[in-house]
């Protein structure tokens, strides 16, 4: 291990596709000794699941969102990983990148890190000051949702700010003229927020995965004035809590409406049930669903999950994996949401998915949806128990099917 271990931080907004960067990057032999530690907005784990490390152990999970939380997280997760190698309860490692959830705020994250950041609350802190050093910040941004995300949520303009290197995915999906000329336009809104950091093309035949994680001198001051001062702030933040309540929490997007939901079935699913449920969420929440991941285990093939993810209005294709990554093989899947009641989210899920299911799967969709679509916040739609049921709502563009067999 080196005297100074570099850190990476890996941000960027929900669903922009930090974990798929970082999948490609632990591919590489090179980052074999590659630490990983991974925040989950959320009470239960799902990119741990995702995430494929080389060795399981040098791995991470923190649940919660680390900039809402004042104390030591990060911190204490880069003091757990320094004493699990020095006893050699894992191998040695050379570097660590922190995925954080992509609704963090960088500023709190960075402020554990850098010199003359947060105060330390205990010999441990002091410790990581002296092992581990601040080596860049990276933000991914998605192409298809950028402009808006940037508009609307603060800490995803906050994600670009921070950054020193900015990758944009998803520009394989670009191709006509219109699409590309949108991304010339994000790219000069990124330099406008931004114009210190270097903008790469995740889909570019030159684009170097390795570089973009290799060590470097990272420093606020380089970046601008808006870092500096929003970092200053985190400072006052953080000495008010050390000073009257170390464990102190800052609620930055429970406010704002931002909520989790988790939901957990213990028995196998229905093919049938799960593209339902999928149906009735998108109807209903559309772009207030920001991101919904998990592992689904079908009726069909228990042995080999689901891998489901949305991104606001877009359904991703599923996944099969070859098989269930832990020995946890219930399905798990957490939404994170803008204004949408997390029990109605829950109620979706129980009716259509759910042990007890009194009514069929369509009528047990339909009502289930009018709880969800009476639960938000200023949605604006309204539909009938029979266009729920089967007819397509108006101007409501359906997912595609989820069920197994379209699955690869």
């Amino acid at each position: 291990m080196p005297d100074q271990v570099p850190v990476t931080i890996l941000t960027g907004f929900l669903g922009s596709g930090k974990t798929t960067l970082l999948n490609g990057l632990l591919c590489n032999p090179a980052f074999a000794d590659t630490a990983v530690i991974v925040n989950e907005f959320g009470d239960i784990s799902i990119d741990h699941d995702l995430v494929r490390v080389g060795k399981k152990e040098m791995m991470v999970t923190t649940t919660g969102c680390l900039c809402c939380a004042i104390g030591s997280d990060i911190r204490s997760s880069l003091a757990e990983l320094l004493d699990a190698s020095r006893s050699g309860a894992v191998p040695a490692f050379s570097r660590v990148i922190v995925e954080t959830t992509g609704l963090a705020d960088p500023a709190p994250v960075i402020n554990q890190i850098v010199p003359g950041g947060a105060p330390a609350m205990g010999l441990r802190d002091h410790g990581v000051g002296r092992t581990f050093t601040l080596a860049g910040v990276v933000c991914t941004i998605d192409i298809v949702t950028a402009e808006a995300t940037i508009e609307r949520y603060f800490e995803a303009m906050k994600q670009v700010a921070f950054a020193d290197r900015i990758v944009l995915t998803k520009t394989d999906l670009a191709r006509d003229p219109a699409s590309l000329a949108d991304i010339d336009l994000l790219r000069q809104r990124l330099r406008e927020l931004n114009p210190s950091a270097t903008l790469l093309d995740r889909n570019a035949d030159s684009f170097d995965l390795a570089g973009v994680f290799a060590p470097r001198s990272y420093a606020p001051h380089d970046i601008g004035p808006d870092v500096e001062g929003w970092l200053a702030l985190e400072q006052a933040l953080s000495a008010e809590a050390a000073s009257g309540a170390a464990h102190a929490n800052v609620a930055r997007h429970g406010d704002g409406g931002i909520l989790t939901s988790c939901m957990i079935a213990d028995r196998p699913i229905g093919a049938k049930d799960l593209d339902a449920f999928f149906l009735v969420l998108k109807a209903a929440a559309s772009i207030r669903l920001l991101r919904l991941k998990g592992l689904v285990c079908l009726e069909d093939d228990p042995e080999r999950p689901l891998v489901v993810h949305c991104v606001q209005h877009a359904v991703h294709p599923p996944k099969r994996l070859d098989s269930w990554p832990s020995d946890d093989r219930r399905t798990g899947i957490v939404a994170i949401t803008h204004d949408i009641d997390p029990k109605a989210l829950r109620q979706l899920f129980d009716a259509v998915t759910g042990e007890k299911k009194p009514l069929r799967v369509a009528r047990a969709a339909a009502m289930a949806g009018i709880i969800l679509a009476v639960a938000l916040v200023g949605i604006g739609l309204v539909f009938t128990a029979s266009s729920l049921a089967g007819a397509e709502p108006p101007g409501i563009e359906l997912p595609a099917t989820l069920s197994a067999s379209h699955a690869p």
